[in-house]
């Protein structure tokens, strides 16, 4: 099958409907041979943080001469960026070819009339197949969504279950308290791995220390206190760990929590019996990147994206702006999902800005519009500050228009657009 015909066929997919759950991705996987049954896990979950964590790792993995997979979720601007080695995409072709076995595997479920996949479980087992045929030391893997009932929880071989930043988002599947939301998370833990965590809320520390005292796996924390931030702008950030020196080029105040839950991860790794040298870490780690995470599209002025789309992530937003642009004035676009919970995020960034433009993000049935955003907005600004955006270009637009050279202008509220909100501003003077 060509690339075009298996992306097709994917989109097409959503018509198997899809349950949370593992029977399906159980199904396809047993047809398949079990690909993942020779591959090495790292296992990330969380609600923020797990891409720029599974970058850190990545990179200092790879600096070591570890061969790594990584299968990301959600991607921003390119459908194959999900299914990656060492920082190279799937090529087309090797995406067609394997869609064949699938798509043979998918009929024979039909016939059998046994679950269906979804186009998110499909992804995952062209994946697993891409990850063995190219003999991966490791596979990164991000979860879609929760952990416990997450179709990449199939697996088996967790060498790390890495557990970032929980908070409040998906509460329709994942739990209405902390400790709920956490105990899916901590689903991803499996006997003979070990964890490894933030400092999280007491009630979701509990609950990953229970679970991981119960399955007999060593807990690791990265606890960013026991850091020293040496200085931070925003092309580079040098902090202090454990009587060493790290340069991290991530943006955002978030980061340092970030950098030392993967330096914890690194420890493990190292404790378990893996090579990995303190130059190899600290080359990695400097090395890093990830895109559409606090990143600077333009200056003069200042356009910054970012992928806040929760209470937490608004709040880190929040923090990074006042830390990097302290005596600056802000004009937001903003655009979100109507499955998240915009009123808080509005609530909590509107007092921020001089001005907000609602937008809507573009070919998505789960986008909220940009006039009811606009409505909601009103509710902590004057009607006079708040701009409804018809498109992506007419929100980049006039915030350019609205913003002097010494403002900031900040496009946040979803991942979705970011990818093309980039491709946009690359064309602007």
């Amino acid at each position: 099958m060509d690339y075009i015909k298996a992306r097709t066929y994917i989109d097409e997919s959503h018509r198997f409907g899809g349950e949370m759950g593992l029977e399906a991705i159980t199904c396809l996987l047993e047809k398949l041979g079990n690909p993942q049954e020779t591959l090495q896990f790292i296992h990330i979950a969380g609600t923020n943080g797990k891409g720029s964590v599974g970058a850190y790792l990545a990179a200092v993995l790879q600096e070591a001469g570890y061969r790594i997979g990584r299968f990301i979720s959600p991607t921003l601007y390119e459908y194959r960026e999900r299914i990656q080695i060492n920082g190279v995409y799937i090529e087309e072709e090797a995406f067609g070819r394997l869609m064949d076995p699938v798509v043979k595997a998918i009929g024979e479920l039909e016939e059998e009339h046994k679950p269906l996949p979804s186009p998110f479980e499909i992804e995952t087992a062209i994946s697993f197949l891409y990850y063995k045929e190219k003999n991966c030391d490791f596979v990164l893997l991000e979860c879609g969504m929760g952990g416990k009932t997450d179709a990449t929880n199939v697996i088996r071989n967790t060498k790390l279950a890495v557990i970032t930043s929980i908070s409040m988002d998906h509460m329709e599947y994942l739990g209405n308290t902390l400790g709920e939301i956490a105990g899916q998370k901590a689903g991803i833990i499996k006997p003979g791995s070990r964890v490894v965590t933030c400092r999280q809320e007491k009630e979701a520390m509990d609950v990953i220390e229970r679970e991981s005292k119960k399955l007999g796996c060593p807990l690791y924390v990265g606890d960013k206190t026991e850091a020293e931030l040496v200085t931070a702008d925003l092309d580079h950030m040098v902090f202090r760990y454990q009587k060493a020196t790290y340069t991290i080029h991530l943006a955002g105040s978030h980061q340092l929590e970030n950098a030392v839950l993967a330096l914890a991860g690194i420890r493990a790794l190292q404790d378990t019996g893996y090579q990995i040298s303190g130059e190899q870490i600290r080359s990695g780690m400097e090395k890093a990147r990830w895109n559409g995470r606090f990143t600077i599209l333009k200056k003069d002025p200042y356009l910054v994206v970012d992928g806040a789309h929760n209470p937490d992530a608004a709040r880190k937003l929040q923090e990074s702006l006042r830390m990097y642009f302290p005596n600056r004035e802000f004009v937001f676009l903003m655009g979100v999902f109507r499955d998240k919970q915009y009123e808080t995020i509005a609530e909590r960034m509107a007092p921020m800005a001089r001005e907000i433009i609602a937008m809507e993000t573009p070919d998505n049935p789960r986008a909220l519009p940009a006039k009811e955003l606009g409505e909601v907005l009103c509710r902590y600004k004057t009607p006079k500050q708040v701009y409804v955006a018809d498109s992506l270009e007419e929100a980049l637009q006039l915030g350019m228009k609205l913003a002097g050279k010494e403002d900031v202008i900040v496009a946040f509220g979803s991942l979705s657009f970011i990818g093309d909100l980039t491709k946009l501003s690359e064309n602007l003077e």
